[in-house]
């Protein structure tokens, strides 16, 4: 094959691709209006991979999205993984414990999924801090709010306990 005819392939090749993805990307980028319209409401955000309040914070919003998402196959596997990584042993098997005895979960306290959901920190001692979890359930003015208290090893930043908080 000439040095020409060699160029021109890579070319048209190059060419296509370019303009595939032209056509493929409005149509990835409009799927869902909805998605869409929420993704425009946060403007920006950040976080510190060192800080006890930011973990629990990247905890929630990532256990949350992975069980939204009933129709991916690979979201309960994504669930429990996020559970192996941010739980410590101990707090994995009271969750385990509270499914069982309650049939509805552990991290959530619920058997449906929240809408929202905010972590505010609350104080720290003895090598721990507590985190304030409010989960929304719906919008709206009459929208119910649960609140969790978190507990979190200061070093290992793994959540030690959850409990539901008054």
């Amino acid at each position: 094959m000439s040095v020409r005819s060699r160029k021109t392939l890579l070319t048209a090749a190059a060419l296509t691709a370019g303009l595939s993805l032209a056509a493929v990307t409005p149509a990835l980028a409009g799927a869902s209006a909805s998605h869409a319209t929420r993704a425009a409401a946060v403007s920006s955000a950040q976080g510190d991979p060192r800080n006890a309040t930011q973990h629990v914070a990247d905890f929630y919003g990532a256990y949350i999205d992975a069980v939204w998402a009933t129709d991916d196959p690979t979201a309960a596997a994504s669930a429990k993984a996020l559970r192996g990584f941010y739980l410590s042993a101990a707090a994995q098997k009271k969750v385990a414990a509270f499914e069982k005895k309650e049939h509805a979960d552990g991290i959530l306290f619920a058997q449906n999924v929240p809408v929202k959901w905010k972590v505010a920190y609350t104080g720290s001692g003895m090598g721990h801090a507590t985190n304030r979890v409010t989960l929304t359930w719906g919008d709206g003015p009459h929208a119910q709010v649960s609140l969790i208290d978190v507990q979190s090893d200061l070093k290992t930043l793994k959540i030690t306990d959850l409990k539901r908080a008054g």
